[in-house]
């Protein structure tokens, strides 16, 4: 089969790693394209977890994790700048009850130290108190380096800060097959076949399946599912600070109260087996287990607050002999030319996203002279936010654009002008999560009650096609299928 188009370096899998790695290779006079099943990037496990900037004092000294994990906490405050998105310092509070809980924190205090996380300390329960009267615990360590990120927000800006510098994204292909013909990859996609010369495996959860096609082993994955609530903004003004519970005795966290960039507050994950790549169900059994456990966090986990569920799920590389849990895998080599391989990328994935990919690159640029892009900017320009803007703000907003005068989502505030921005993203990304994703529209108290319909007929207008051709998120996930009486 001849392929629709020939490229440098082919990306499979638009997660954050992937999106991360396309921003870094876009760096280079390298034609890039990502490959990804979904509709819009970071629709998997990307998406699904607690948007927490991570410190490093829980990972295995000079480990791969221990080491990307210290390296992408240190630079984002840059990052985060350099994409617009929102990220906040907060620092983050391990709390304790009983002397095992200290001797676990103090275990795990020594091993940030070691890693070279800075600034932790003990601290008792009056300046817990300071710090959050909310929290729980009667003495906690005091993390000053973690934070809080949108990780959609994140994903997205990695994207269209590579698409903007030459990366091109192709939606919708779910690869089927990987094949290596003379010094070219042919990779057959459920719509095409496409070539490269060289191939990045950033597929997340399906990342053994990739593997196996480029020739190395199916690595054994673990499936560790976890549960969230999403607690109303009404309960942000509660927390101002992530609220860990003490590590156990492997170094796995339990549920946890964290506030979110945007005033919400997450409760959870959970941690429980399955086997099922994208069972992303919430149980009445986990949820009731979250609130039981979430209120030792934060004194404020009250139903009163919650306003949406759902379910994440952590793919770790595991040893089936002795179940070990093991590291990050990044691999290249001889046997598998022009390949890097990335394997059991789970948490603190989205913290280690540039890191890997650096490393990624590096290994290109180690077999391959890259030219600079002279071209490449870091910076990315996100949508501006009415609900973020000062008075005078919105007033000269509103003048320029009348349509900053027009609210969508009431409960987000999010404008008719935040929605056409949204609609013509530089991806090309025009299903209504997209949307939400991008704005925060359908997030606030309603669900989208209000708003949804409206979103819907815009992205009709907007690009000119019958409301049958609407997707909330997926491939066949459309939001009409016909009229339920003709018009008269």
């Amino acid at each position: 089969m001849e392929a629709d188009k020939v490229f440098d370096v082919a990306v499979i899998g638009a997660g954050v790693i992937g999106c991360a790695a396309a921003r870094e290779m876009s760096r280079y006079q390298v034609k890039t394209a990502v490959f990804e099943k979904e509709l819009d990037v970071a629709c998997g496990n990307s998406s699904r977890n607690t948007g927490m900037l991570h410190a490093g004092f829980t990972y295995q000294p000079g480990s791969l994790k221990a080491e990307c994990a210290v390296e992408g906490n240190q630079e984002f405050d840059q990052v985060a700048r350099e994409l617009e998105i929102p990220f906040k310092r907060t620092g983050k509070v391990v709390v304790g009850f009983d002397s095992h809980d200290m001797e676990n924190i103090l275990k795990y205090k020594a091993v940030g130290e070691k890693n070279g996380v800075k600034g932790l300390r003990i601290i008792g329960k009056e300046e817990l108190n300071r710090l959050d009267s909310s929290a729980g615990g009667e003495f906690a360590m005091y993390v000053p380096d973690s934070g809080i990120l949108d990780p959609m927000q994140y994903t997205i800006a990695l994207a269209e800060n590579a698409c903007q510098n030459g990366a091109e994204f192709y939606f919708g292909r779910n690869v089927v097959s990987i094949v290596r013909e003379g010094d070219i990859y042919r990779i057959h996609t459920s719509k095409g076949c496409y070539a490269a010369r060289w191939v990045i495996n950033c597929a997340g959860m399906y990342a053994p399946e990739i593997s196996e096609m480029l020739g190395y082993p199916n690595y054994p994955t673990k499936g560790f599912k976890g549960e969230y609530f999403v607690l109303d903004k009404k309960a942000g003004k509660y927390l101002n600070i992530p609220v860990y519970p003490a590590p156990n005795d492997k170094g796995g966290f339990s549920t946890h109260a964290t506030p979110t960039v945007d005033g919400n507050v997450l409760v959870g994950p959970d941690s429980y087996v399955t086997e099922d790549r994208e069972d992303y169900r919430v149980t009445k059994e986990h949820l009731d287990g979250l609130i039981r456990d979430g209120q030792k966090m934060f004194s404020q986990m009250k139903r009163d607050y919650f306003i949406r569920n759902f379910a994440g799920i952590r793919w770790k590389r595991y040893d089936p002999e002795t179940g070990e849990i093991l590291d990050f895998m990044l691999e290249s080599d001889e046997e598998h030319p022009n390949t890097v391989n990335l394997v059991g990328i789970e948490s603190p994935g989205v913290t280690c996203a540039l890191p890997l990919a650096r490393r990624a690159v590096r290994i290109i640029a180690e077999k391959e002279k890259l030219a600079e892009n002279p071209g490449f900017n870091p910076r990315r320009k996100g949508i501006r936010k009415f609900s973020e803007m000062r008075a005078e703000e919105k007033k000269a907003a509103v003048a320029n654009d009348p349509n900053y005068g027009e609210v969508i989502c009431r409960c987000e505030n999010v404008t008719k002008a935040e929605i056409l921005q949204a609609i013509h993203n530089p991806l090309g990304v025009h299903t209504v999560t997209g949307i939400k994703n991008r704005t925060r529209a359908t997030m606030g108290r309603c669900q989208g009650g209000y708003c949804e319909t409206r979103i819907t007929k815009m992205i009709e207008e907007e690009l000119g096609i019958a409301c049958e051709e609407v997707r909330y998120s997926k491939e066949n996930s459309w939001m009409f299928t016909g009229k339920v009486r003709e018009e008269v």
